[in-house]
């Protein structure tokens, strides 16, 4: 058979029943092959759209994403994702054409280098060059993508090869001698665990997005039941503990709760699961947790120690070691009163510094009552998407995420336009939920071409939009670090979102009064197909409480 036809059997045989991409001239061959194929096909209207919508729907689901693009400026369009991906360990495999093998390194029309320029933020990358092996290196992208730390994977496939005909045999023997994820953890480092966390006085259990990758979620509940350990988790690993919960400290890290914060600068041990002590985490790298010892569980072995030296490391899959540990625990005798000092304290900070903001006397809609509508309108239950910025931290704070999988948003990368491409992926993900896009009017400008993929491929994502006519995030930072010099933050009135979704075929709807909004959100979301919801809020709120860039925690303000 064509080699793109031994793609699309291959693509089928690791389960891949809808990818993401938008055709061009050295993909076409793959492109004549998905026509009869028996694979969904969602034509976004941007590559970097596409990679985004693999992400959502990889988050969403725990499946591989996959996004196809061609070459030159369709593969260089899905750099964003590729480094988004990577960042945040999302199973993704990107799909590129390009230009035919007698014409590499010759710049032919629409070459680029894509396997050279995504070097450093791909988990790995295949640029075929004999066609008998495009099977292979798909399943082999597949393994490496899902497997260990998950992550993007490149594979790269010139015209002319992917038009030869070869003999197809379906393969499921991977073999890479040199890639063997330690996932199993070491039973003596387990153990002494336990018995740092039986003799702690004031631990804490610090959880990232590891935790959910690992699908790992009810095993990390176990170990917080074992015990009264407060748990808290990194702005990705939200979801991987049930909130509110009485052991729920919140979010950490830079607008994460005083509590949080507070309860990691004071604790003896930290017991880290699946994050990797990044700066919006630690702040000053050299006054975070002083007076803590580190338990550090990472899939990844380059992880560990990177910066914060570990003093009980342990390498492996979170779900299998956390359930041993949790074992191990259970088997000591503890005694469960050593910590009432500790709730004590915590107790204190959570009664002096709750999370909380001032509402408005009148019907001005405040941004952080916009997100406690949204919980009351969904009932706490949607997937959230969020772009970044100052309305992604509010909705890390106030909307209660209960389970994993809820909460979907670029962290590490931190990439405006992320928000809509990644709903409508989570949407086809898991069709019989509901997903809303929380999103901020300069995020959603930039990627706002992919409400006509929504419209055309019946995607019902609801798109409620926190429009403060500023670029916020940039402008509170403006404010406080820059004496209040607004330099090219304000957004304006344009577009008219109402009339901008109603051109793209989608219903629009406009709020301005605290009063109706969360019945206005209620309409949304009842309404058939995308919606967009454009909420006027406060011009100028802030996101607090906050540490500031290269600060202590014990320094946060607001």
């Amino acid at each position: 058979m064509r080699a793109v036809d031994a793609i699309m059997e291959s693509l089928k045989a690791e389960g891949v029943d809808v990818v993401f991409g938008i055709p061009g001239g050295a993909n076409l061959p793959t492109y004549d092959a998905l026509y009869d194929a028996g694979i969904r096909h969602v034509l976004c209207r941007h590559e970097q759209g596409a990679g985004h919508a693999a992400e959502g729907f990889a988050k969403a689901t725990g499946r591989v994403g996959v996004a196809l693009a061609t070459s030159g400026p369709g593969a260089t369009n899905l750099v964003t994702a590729i480094a988004d991906a990577v960042m945040d360990s999302v199973p993704t495999v990107f799909l590129t054409g390009q230009v035919r093998t007698d014409l590499m390194g010759t710049d032919g029309f629409q070459e680029a280098d894509i396997t050279g320029i995504t070097l450093p933020i791909v988990k790995h990358s295949f640029q075929v060059a004999d066609p008998r092996e495009i099977p292979e290196r798909l399943h082999e992208a597949f393994h490496i993508a899902r497997s260990g730390r998950p992550g993007p994977v490149l594979v790269d496939i010139p015209q002319d090869l992917s038009r030869a005909d070869i003999n197809y045999e379906p393969s499921d023997a991977i073999a890479l001698p040199g890639y063997r994820p330690t996932t199993d953890g070491n039973v003596k480092q387990i153990r002494l665990a336990a018995k740092a966390l039986a003799n702690a006085r004031r631990p804490v259990i610090y959880a990232g997005g590891g935790v959910i990758n690992a699908e790992g979620s009810e095993e990390l509940r176990e170990l917080c039941a074992s015990d009264r350990f407060p748990v808290t988790c990194t702005l990705m690993g939200l979801g991987a503990f049930p909130a509110p919960h009485d052991q729920w400290l919140g979010m950490l890290g830079m607008h994460g709760t005083r509590a949080a914060n507070y309860a990691m600068d004071e604790a003896d041990l930290i017991c880290c699961i699946g994050a990797r002590f990044d700066d919006r985490i630690t702040g000053k790298l050299s006054e975070f947790a002083p007076r803590a010892k580190f338990i550090h569980i990472d899939i990844d072995p380059a992880e560990i120690s990177k910066n914060v030296p570990a003093h009980i490391p342990i390498v492996g899959d979170a779900k299998l070691i956390v359930s041993k540990l949790t074992r191990e625990y259970r088997a000591l005798e503890t005694d469960s009163s050593r910590l009432d000092g500790w709730w004590e304290r915590i107790q204190a900070w959570r009664e002096r510094h709750p999370l909380g903001y001032t509402d408005s006397e009148d019907s001005e809609i405040k941004p952080q009552y916009m997100v406690e509508a949204m919980f009351e309108a969904t009932d706490g239950q949607a997937i959230i998407t969020s772009d970044v910025g100052q309305h992604q931290m509010w909705a890390a704070q106030y909307y209660h995420f209960c389970r994993p999988r809820q909460w979907i948003n670029s962290g590490g990368l931190g990439t405006m336009g992320f928000g809509l491409p990644s709903a409508l992926g989570a949407q086809i993900g898991c069709p019989d939920q509901t997903v809303v896009c929380l999103a901020g009017d300069g995020s959603l400008q930039m990627n706002s071409q992919e409400l006509a993929t929504c419209v055309a491929e019946k995607i019902p994502v609801k798109i409620f939009l926190m429009n403060n006519g500023f670029l916020g995030m940039v402008r509170q930072w403006q404010e406080l670090f820059w004496d209040k010099r607004y330099s090219q933050v304000d957004m304006g009135t344009l577009p008219d979102w109402v009339k901008l979704a109603e051109a793209y075929g989608a219903t629009g709807m406009r709020a301005t009064e605290k009063g109706t909004l969360v019945e206005q959100m209620r309409e949304a979301l009842a309404t058939d197909g995308p919606v967009v919801l454009d909420v006027q809020v406060t011009k100028e709120e802030n996101c607090y409480p906050m540490i500031p860039a290269g600060a202590a925690a014990r320094d946060m303000v607001g």
